[in-house]
């Protein structure tokens, strides 16, 4: 099937910003300034989370990460989850 000339080209960085931005409706408890995005960790992705425009919500947000694992699951896009604040690693949980 191909596209007509006005059908927008996606490529697969829209769609990870698509599932990035419904990952982020789905986490409730992820404040608005905490950044998510995936990188490259050895042969892996992991979603991180960076906290380094809210640091008075890293802690809160690492209790509830087994919340956050679930969801990250559900979409299959990572293997762990990284907490950052600026380039600290401030936490991690492998998804299972």
């Amino acid at each position: 099937m191909s596209q007509s000339p006005s059908s927008p080209r996606l490529t697969s960085q829209d769609f990870e910003q698509e599932v990035l931005t419904r990952l982020r409706v789905a986490i409730k408890i992820l404040p608005a300034e905490c950044r998510i995005y995936r990188e490259p960790w050895d042969s892996s992705t992991v979603v991180c989370l960076n906290f380094e425009s809210c640091p008075y919500w890293l802690e809160i947000v690492k209790e509830k990460a087994d919340l956050i694992v679930n969801e990250v699951s559900k979409w299959g896009i990572a293997k762990s989850i990284i907490f950052r604040q600026g380039n600290q690693l401030k936490g991690w949980r492998n998804i299972s």
